[in-house]
């Protein structure tokens, strides 16, 4: 019998604690040359905590991590990039107001008689963005990029560095199916010659077509290791340790005699959307799909009141909104989960208590002061409500794993009572466990009475969810399709090409 080749890397035995928390517990796998090891658990199992130990970022508390059969020791990112580790976060690394150059070679600029070397700058970023088909400018800044842009630049930046190990943590999240195409073709080309990579995705329907095996974590500890082409219903028992029913549990209710409850007319921005007509029942849920690019996302931040327009206007409950007036939109019950939590959903420094109490300081106030306790016991129950993995209301949002920071971004609008909510990418980096329960939410709010337009690149998720389906593309909304009429390739062709443009329901 032929002996095993020694893993590149191997995790054994390690364990990692916080505090009094302890967020992995004797955890073994091991990373080979050429295959893709997939790490799979709910949101707070421990994944992304592993990852960082093997990146440099944390060290463990016990256990070991061996290269080519060594202990080593990786106290910083600079000690694993010099072991050939290289790390694509989930939560994006990039400097907005440097380049997209800048960014893929950042630390490694290079350097011609004590200066910066623009032209081969510029040559070894594009062809990092040629790997994975990225057309943008390397000149141009990365803060004026979009989120799913932004996520291409880091996986750019992470292959360019000559790796023998490649960690990728939700690197799909924010990715078109043909952007994931392309990497999972770059991926391909590592995979031949020779690099061992970790990768982490809530997508199960990935794994079949990219891992050779999973490692299966559940509360910070390995409870399975199976191959990639285990089923998914297999997969979903081992991860959350019960059965998932419907996948998308949409109660689709008679909206026959339904009352309008959000209405956009004529709304128009210079070069972002223009003469956007929609309406929203009480009680219904209209998902928006498009591609990249399409205005979905500044649609949504125009009805929140966050971005202003030069036409049209936002009605809520037969109310017409004054533009750009944040406070307005949320008193009249709109609340707002927007696509980039880190830099717009959250404030990363206060508490898991102050992130879910913002929107209702003012209206929960006493004689002008703020009510502290009444804010904490609501948040409380909220968090409870929401199974967001913590070990106190007050222990900092920044600390939580991103599914439970994106519950906690949710919870603030349900605290706060809203009736129409906005959300964009609502269950972006979030396990199928808690995507279920995020779906009960929606379902919660439209059975109250409230309604729900979405945004999402997933679209299974806006057929599973939505009672009615708008498409964008070049900022106008080119039609719409009732739930049991659209299909993904209707939506794709009408999205992508244009198609048949037509409005099937009034």
């Amino acid at each position: 019998m032929a002996e095993l080749p020694t893993p590149v890397v191997s995790v054994r035995s390690v364990s990692k604690s916080f505090g009094p928390v302890t967020v992995v517990r004797d955890v073994s796998f091991d990373l080979h040359a050429g295959k893709v090891q997939v790490l799979l658990g709910e949101n707070g199992a421990g994944k992304s905590t592993i990852i960082k130990m093997i990146a440099g970022v944390h060290e463990p508390d016990s256990g070991q991590i061996l290269l080519d059969g060594v202990p080593v020791r990786i106290p910083h990112a600079r000690a694993a990039e010099a072991l050939g580790i290289a790390t694509i976060h989930q939560e994006l690394n990039l400097v907005p107001s440097l380049s997209v150059a800048e960014n893929v070679l950042l630390g490694r600029t290079p350097e011609r008689l004590g200066m910066v070397d623009r032209r081969e700058l510029r040559r070894r970023a594009q062809a990092a963005l040629d790997k994975i088909g990225l057309t943008v400018d390397p000149a141009t800044p990365v803060s004026d990029l979009g989120i799913a842009q932004q996520q291409l630049v880091e996986i750019a930046k992470a292959l360019s560095v000559d790796a023998r190990v490649l960690i990728l943590d939700e690197p799909t999240a924010a990715l078109t199916k043909h952007e994931t195409a392309q990497l999972f073709r770059v991926i391909g080309d590592l995979r031949a010659h020779g690099v061992a990579m970790l990768f982490i995705s809530h997508h199960l329907e990935e794994i079949a077509q990219i891992g050779d095996s999973v490692v299966v974590l559940r509360d910070g500890e390995r409870v399975a290791e199976v191959p990639g082409s285990t089923p998914e219903p297999e997969l979903v028992h081992l991860m959350v340790g019960r059965d998932i029913g419907d996948q998308f549990p949409r109660r689709r209710p008679d909206l026959t005699a339904a009352a309008p409850l959000l209405q956009v007319e004529g709304l128009s921005a210079a070069g972002r959307f223009t003469d956007v007509d929609l309406t929203v029942h009480a009680g219904e849920i209209v998902g928006i799909a498009g591609l990249v690019g399409a205005g979905r996302t500044e649609l949504l931040r125009a009805i929140a009141g966050i971005d202003a327009y030069d036409a049209g206007a936002v009605t809520v409950d037969g109310r017409t909104l004054k533009p750009r007036r944040i406070r307005t939109a949320i008193r009249s019950g709109i609340g707002h989960v927007p696509e980039d939590r880190k830099r717009q959903g959250l404030v990363l420094q206060a508490s898991v208590n102050d992130n879910l109490g913002f929107a209702t300081l003012a209206s929960t106030a006493r004689a002008g002061l703020v009510d502290f306790a009444g804010q904490r016991r609501r948040a409380a129950a909220v968090a409870e409500k929401l199974r967001v993995r913590m070990h106190d209301i007050g222990q900092d949002v920044a600390s939580l794993s991103g599914g439970n920071q994106q519950k906690v971004v949710f919870g603030r609008w349900i605290m706060a009572g809203s009736r129409v909510l906005l959300l964009d990418e609502p269950t972006r980096g979030v396990d199928v466990g808690a995507k279920v329960e995020i779906y009960e939410l929606m379902n919660a709010i439209t059975d109250a009475g409230g309604a729900v337009l979405m945004v999402s690149s997933e679209l299974p998720e806006v057929l599973g969810m939505s009672d009615r389906i708008l498409v964008m593309r070049g900022g106008r909304i080119r039609g719409q399709f009732s739930a049991g009429e659209a299909t993904e390739d209707t939506i794709m062709d009408l999205a992508a090409r244009g198609g048949d443009e037509r409005r099937t329901m009034q």
